[in-house]
């Protein structure tokens, strides 16, 4: 009876993902539009971070509770995919065009960083609050950046019939509201799950709530691609990737010392090899096609097939 309990819970949190991220991605492109801000600095920006939103709390709740698998499981975990599967899945869908900034400078400064988790975690095998002062002086850089360039790039651009912002401020915010809380059910129950069937905590930790967390990027991403706003959709991963990495285990880190505990320096690399893959197939087109899409599926696979040894 309580397995079926949860499966409708499931069921609850993916019905609220689906409606809360079509509201959010429709809430924060129209009001992109309004003030003149480019869909790429949203996407990297509003809607990188606000759906990041459920990796911090788990994040940061698990490292306080001392489940040191769970905190660096759920970031690294996402990360993976975040690209092999959210991208690969949206890129499957529809063909995505990526900006020639995301190319050049995000995806670069995204494996850069991955390798300097995998460094200060490697060196000590835990993230200590010096560590966590180096990520979100990296963060802050990183907001530099985007600042510069919302500045350089800045649109004007006009909407047919706009709807009054604050209609549009209400849709965002209830949108995003209804994508953590979904997520929140959706990580509850499918935990629960996992417990019953008798995973251990690192799978469940890379696996059951990376995917929860992952699940606003997920359906934002594909909302998005499907709606025509490709830029809200790839900056949308790179941002989060990001905002995990610099800000959930920055933030963690001052809080607390993040045990980085051996076993995920090979998950790290998946995390590094999974960036540079996504960075060779937009290289030279500079859009994600479906064949690349299938191949990070097919990636993410052999991956799972690891996990599962």
């Amino acid at each position: 009876m309580e397995i079926l309990l949860q499966c409708g819970l499931l069921v609850l949190g993916f019905v609220m993902l689906v409606k809360g991220a079509d509201w959010f991605v429709e809430g924060v492109a129209q009001i992109a539009d309004r003030f003149g801000v480019p869909q790429l600095v949203i996407g990297l920006t509003i809607v990188a971070m606000g759906t990041s939103a459920p990796e911090a709390a788990v994040s940061i709740t698990a490292a306080l509770k001392g489940s040191a698998e769970i905190t660096i499981g759920n970031i690294v975990g996402s990360n993976i995919l975040n690209i092999l599967i959210i991208l690969g899945l949206t890129a499957a869908i529809v063909a995505i065009p990526v900006a020639k900034s995301t190319v050049r400078y995000e995806i670069p400064y995204m494996i850069l960083i991955t390798l300097l988790l995998l460094g200060v975690g490697y060196t000590g095998n835990v993230v200590s609050y010096g560590e966590g002062i180096l990520l979100w002086a990296a963060f802050l850089c990183y907001l530099g950046y985007l600042f510069l360039m919302a500045k350089k790039n800045k649109e004007e651009v006009v909407t047919e019939k706009p709807k009054p912002l604050w209609q549009l401020l209400i849709a965002a915010i209830a949108g995003l509201i209804l994508v953590v809380w979904g997520s929140d059910v959706t990580v509850g129950a499918a935990t629960v799950i996992a417990e019953k069937i008798g995973m251990s905590e690192r799978f469940i930790g890379l696996t059951i709530v990376a995917l929860g967390t992952s699940l606003p990027e997920l359906f934002t991403s594909v909302s998005a691609a499907i709606k025509g706003k490709a830029d809200i959709a790839i900056g949308n991963i790179v941002g989060s990737n990001i905002f995990n990495i610099l800000f959930v285990v920055g933030t963690t880190a001052l809080i607390t010392p993040v045990v980085f505990v051996p076993k995920f320096i090979v998950d790290t690399a998946v995390a590094i090899a999974a960036a540079v893959l996504l960075l060779v197939c937009l290289w030279r087109k500079r859009k994600l096609t479906r064949p690349a899409g299938i191949l990070m599926l097919v990636c993410y696979g052999i991956y799972f097939g690891y996990l599962l040894q």
